[in-house]
């Protein structure tokens, strides 16, 4: 029981090293932490349940990490980067990601014990999940390190402010988006898909920021699908219910 916990204990000290490096202004290496305490923090519920060595300390313990990682990190990293040009609007629009961010971990730990949905809703979460969440609000820095010659400036300020509130709201919406975790891959494409995990790890590895970015446009493009592919599934179900939590 003590290896799953200590995963976590080491996701919370990386998220809050990410806060550290960003107010002395090491942006890339406080992103690189951030993203590290999402890795960390997406690996240890598994861990507990491969090792089987579940607990509900284990449980409470992920639950606060959560909001650290996916919550407070990405938001105060982006408000130390950027958001904090535009003054008061930003700090707000950092408190409202926190805050949803929140609510989303809130409702999901509520509604995942709730067993009432018909099965195929569990392949959908409500809104925008929070590890996605850490990983979409943080494209302003991915954008900076591209070197296209875009700055922290006042009105890129504004405009991360509105794209940090836009995640907020995504967080908390009743989105329908697709889990994936029901995908099961045939037999004969599994090494293609094992190709295609180990290409993207290193392209994530030689152009992080390029990867990064196209990854978030992928996202983003990918809900309005998800949302579609959702409906019509009602529709051939007959349900008229809002998409499970549980997912």
């Amino acid at each position: 029981m003590v290896l799953p916990n200590l995963v976590t204990v080491l996701a919370i000290c990386a998220g809050l090293s990410g806060i550290r490096f960003a107010f002395e202004s090491r942006f890339e290496i406080a992103v690189v932490m951030v993203l590290l305490a999402a890795f960390l923090d997406g690996i240890d519920g598994r861990l507990a349940r491969m090792l089987k060595a579940t607990s509900k300390f284990g449980a409470q313990m992920d639950s606060l990490a959560d909001i650290v990682n996916f919550g407070v990190a990405p938001a105060l990293v982006l408000y130390a980067f950027l958001l904090d040009r535009a003054g008061s609007p930003g700090w707000i629009a950092a408190l409202l990601f926190t805050i949803a961010c929140g609510m989303r971990l809130a409702r999901f730990n509520v509604l995942a014990d709730d067993t009432d949905q018909p099965a195929w809703q569990t392949e959908y979460f409500v809104g925008v999940p929070a590890p996605a969440g850490a990983v979409l609000v943080m494209l302003p820095l991915y954008l900076y390190f591209l070197r296209l010659g875009l700055e922290p400036t006042r009105p890129a300020a504004f405009v991360a402010t509105g794209f940090t509130v836009l995640i907020a709201f995504l967080l908390v919406s009743r989105l329908p988006v697709y889990s994936g975790k029901s995908v099961k891959v045939p037999g004969d494409r599994v090494l293609p898909v094992i190709l295609g995990v180990v290409l993207y790890i290193l392209l994530l590895m030689t152009y992080p920021w390029y990867t990064l970015t196209a990854s978030v446009a992928g996202y983003l493009l990918f809900l309005p699908f998800s949302v579609r592919a959702y409906s019509k599934r009602a529709r051939l179900e007959g349900e008229k219910v809002p998409p499970s939590d549980i997912g």
